[in-house]
């Protein structure tokens, strides 16, 4: 089958990469202006941070917004292994009022422990954890957190949402459903090979290889499946996007269905959209700012 063929291609050679405020801003502004006005008592800053996770530290920074707050925050969460970090994302989320935390997981450059997918899901909810105990201390309304993220990130963050009741606000920018992944490597022998053999190069995940990453894939395959997730979405905001020349996680093949799984959960209130681009968005980075920005302002409005 062509797209699932150029999906394989991919994943062999492209290293898979990896948002709301108290004034709603026109986004055109967020995208090309600076903070006007700058509060000399809190101002923006860049948060240098560590957090644990299952007893292992995780290297973090806080995009830190204009202003005492409290102010929503945003978990934004990168890829497979996290080359593209879409801090563009980070930085004007941050211009029109929103806190920003973005981390390493696991076992991912530098922090502590093994890698693993199972890990990252957990390494979520960590995250939530550590805003909510510092949420004083950083400015943060612990009320109002949001997950996004991108590829594997984005998988991370549907999973995150759905084992969270507090949290409302979900986007998967391009999200990677590693339970097809998962399926395909149980029913295709020469996939599962050659997905597994791209994991040994991966230098930047510690105790990560290719039977690690298989058996990780075999043991979790059900519950990795984010279309699976719907019911445990219900009473949400999800935001879905696509890169219609993405060869890595084809539209047809990942994007399709979870919109018709989401969109037959009828309390789960569903953005969808397939925008110009390709994986990383390449040529369309303002379009999917302006996208991203637009749900996360809207959704943090009905919160």
């Amino acid at each position: 089958m062509k797209v699932l063929s150029k999906f394989q291609n991919c994943w062999l050679t492209i290293v898979v990469i990896g948002l709301i405020g108290c004034s709603h801003v026109p986004v055109e502004s967020l995208v090309e202006q600076d903070t006007a006005s700058i509060d000399p008592t809190h101002p923006p800053a860049l948060v240098e941070l560590n957090f644990e996770s299952h007893g292992k530290r995780l290297n973090g920074i806080l995009y830190q917004a204009n202003g005492a707050g409290p102010h929503p925050t945003v978990v934004l969460l990168h890829g497979y292994p996290g080359n593209e970090k879409n801090l563009d994302i980070a930085q004007s989320l941050r211009r029109s009022g929103f806190n920003v935390l973005f981390f390493h997981y696991r076992g991912a450059w530098g922090s502590g422990g093994d890698f693993s997918f199972s890990n990252v899901i957990e390494d979520v909810a960590s995250a939530l954890d550590f805003l909510r105990t510092k949420n004083t201390e950083l400015r943060v309304d612990e009320n109002h957190l949001l997950l996004i993220g991108h590829s594997m990130g984005g998988f991370a963050a549907l999973q995150g949402a759905a084992r969270d009741d507090a949290v409302k606000c979900v986007a998967g920018i391009a999200p990677a459903d590693v339970g097809v992944i998962a399926k395909l490597a149980q029913t295709d022998a020469d996939f599962a090979d050659s997905f597994a053999s791209g994991a040994a190069d991966l230098t930047m995940l510690k105790g990560w290889d290719g039977q690690a990453l298989l058996n990780d894939l075999q043991a979790h395959a059900d519950d990795f499946d984010l279309a699976a997730l719907a019911p445990r979405l219900s009473g949400k905001s999800v935001l879905l996007v696509a890169g219609d020349k993405d060869a890595v996680i084809a539209p047809d093949t990942f994007h399709a269905p979870m919109v018709a799984a989401y969109r037959a959960q009828a309390d789960i209130t569903l953005t969808h959209k397939i925008i110009s681009g390709d994986h990383s968005f390449s040529w369309s980075r303002l379009e999917l700012i302006d996208l991203v920005l637009n749900w996360a302002q809207a959704c943090e409005a009905k919160s």
